[in-house]
């Protein structure tokens, strides 16, 4: 029997106010994930729209650490298809933060696809 995949997303819009570009925080709950026992995840691409007159950064965090940061320009998107693949074995815990300078507040779209093998 062939190995199965199952894709995994990451996604939503969601309104925030920075904190400082040194201070990142996990943006919302539902943009959490955690590899189940059995299986490896890998993510695949991260696409992000922002709202604001200033640069933000999604973050990536594997396990607490960040693993990818993805700067959006002020009033920008970004689409990046991550070449570099890694494995997430399983119980590893992906998280999405943002980091925004201090008092810049607005919406942030996140689409990050992962896929679970």
């Amino acid at each position: 029997m062939p190995d199965s995949s199952t894709p995994r997303f990451l996604q939503g819009i969601f309104e925030f106010e920075g904190k400082g570009l040194h201070d990142p925080f996990l943006l919302d709950g539902s943009l959490s994930y955690v590899v189940p026992p059995g299986a490896t995840a890998q993510p695949v691409y991260f696409r992000g729209g922002n709202s604001t007159d200033e640069m933000i950064s999604v973050i990536l965090v594997r396990d607490g650490k960040p693993m990818r940061y993805f700067p959006i320009a002020a009033k920008g998107a970004t689409h990046v298809a991550l070449r570099v693949v890694e494995d997430l074995l399983a119980d590893t815990v992906i998280e999405v933060f943002i980091a925004a300078p201090e008092g810049a507040s607005g919406t942030v779209i996140v689409d990050l696809g992962l896929v679970e093998i």
